[in-house]
């Protein structure tokens, strides 16, 4: 038991200062602001990487078109009378004399030769349906024969299949054979002459206009550029282009007969029709045959109105002329380079600044001849974020009139890579 000297008094514990607990605030409040910061920093940094990044967008940097380089061709054109030139698929040389229509002689028969053909179609080798010689064109044989006309002898009750009737035709020139067709085909001649005026204006020759089948009349008339546009549509049928391009044929009662085109197996020519007259004078329409790069290009020409006292002299004088013309046509044509290989064709920018370009891949060439006017056409698909360096991608081609050049490849000069995270973040900063 303790006594009252023993005893200890405890007094009341000491409370905590009222300083200290105070200073715990502001640094709730300062952990607090840089949480906040944080926070925010990270938010800043995110949002960019959340937007999606733009696609590349491609700017062609070559012309929509060009010319071929090289001094263009000097064409020889005839000094009197019409021309016109043209290589089928690719556009025309030229033409010379105006665009007047004139008198085109025995020229008339490649109209007359088209309708018979588009009406009673016949493939190459192939003879088609006869015809026969009625008594009264048989009967008329003396009489157009005293005219001086171009025939073949005929006899009532020959029979002509439709491939002799056109060799006749279109080698010696019948003009007898001429209005035999075409009362074969229409009925009649009048009938006839209207088919070959309604075939003329749906072809576009404007300049044109038949009075017969044969030519005889000086009222039929037309134009060179026109019987360009005539002949080529008539090289397409098969059996036209073969039997024009013959040097004889043998044919009922008249037996072996020739082709009046001399030009016929040279310098390439292969067709199509003489005519002459004293109104028309020396006329041809012909096509030859030129190899460029593998490829077969046809010249198609026509050459209206040479001087000459008879149809010898005529004929003579427009074969003269037309020599330089095929020539100069077979010299001019050639494959020619548009746009080199590693030629610029495309520039590619990528989102921040990246850049790269589509270049050729080799030589974009196109059939045609110096001077010509060239369309360029690209095609570029979407570009991917990332394109890897010498990727191909998209191509380009060249036309040079109808003939479209083989595409040729784009290849990418160096890589296109998207921005990197810090690039993303630090261009939005």
């Amino acid at each position: 038991m303790l006594d009252a000297a023993t005893t200890q008094v405890i007094g009341p514990v000491p409370t905590r200062p009222p300083g200290r607990r105070r200073a715990r605030g502001p640094w709730m409040l300062i952990s607090g602001l840089l949480t906040l910061l944080l926070a925010g920093t990270a938010l800043f940094a995110v949002a960019p990487l959340r937007r999606p990044l733009p696609a590349p967008t491609v700017t062609r940097t070559v012309p929509a078109s060009t010319v071929i380089p090289g001094t263009a061709p000097v064409v020889p054109w005839p000094k009197i009378g019409q021309a016109a030139l043209s290589v089928e698929g690719v556009g025309s040389l030229g033409t010379s004399g105006g665009s007047k229509p004139v008198p085109i002689a025995s020229v008339t028969k490649v109209m007359t030769a088209y309708v018979i053909l588009t009406e009673h179609p016949i493939g190459r080798g192939e003879h088609g349906p006869k015809l026969t010689v009625s008594s009264a064109q048989a009967a008329a044989y003396p009489k157009e024969q005293a005219r001086g006309e171009s025939l073949v002898p005929v006899v009532a009750g020959a029979v002509f299949t439709e491939r002799q009737a056109l060799q006749a035709l279109l080698l010696p020139s019948a003009n007898n054979m001429a209005r035999i067709l075409a009362a074969w085909d229409a009925g009649s001649i009048e009938a006839f002459v209207a088919k070959m005026n309604d075939t003329a204006a749906a072809l576009g020759m404007t300049h044109t206009h038949y009075t017969d089948p044969s030519g005889y009349d000086p009222g039929t008339v037309s134009t060179a550029v026109d019987q360009v546009i005539l002949a080529r549509k008539a090289m397409k049928l098969p059996a036209f282009a073969e039997i024009v391009a013959q040097k004889t044929a043998t044919l009922p009662v008249a037996g072996t007969v020739r082709n009046y085109n001399s030009l016929v197996g040279h310098d390439g020519v292969v067709g199509i029709k003489t005519g002459s007259t004293d109104e028309a004078g020396g006329c041809l329409v012909f096509a030859a045959v030129v190899k460029v790069d593998g490829r077969k290009i046809t010249v198609v020409g026509a050459v209206l109105g040479q001087p000459g006292a008879n149809t010898p002299v005529q004929l003579a004088r427009v074969f003269r002329v037309t020599r330089p013309l095929v020539r100069t046509a077979a010299g001019a044509i050639g494959v020619h380079p548009v746009v080199r290989a590693g030629d610029e064709v495309a520039l590619v920018r990528g989102p921040l600044g990246a850049v790269t370009t589509l270049d050729a891949a080799r030589d974009v060439t196109v059939v045609g001849w110096p001077g010509m006017r060239v369309r360029l056409d690209v095609d570029v698909p979407e570009v991917p974020a990332r394109l890897p360096a010498e990727a191909e991608h998209g191509r380009i081609t060249a036309a040079a009139g109808g003939i479209v050049s083989a595409g040729v490849p784009l290849r990418s000069a160096v890589e296109l890579e998207p921005p990197s995270t810090w690039d993303r973040i630090r261009q939005h900063r």
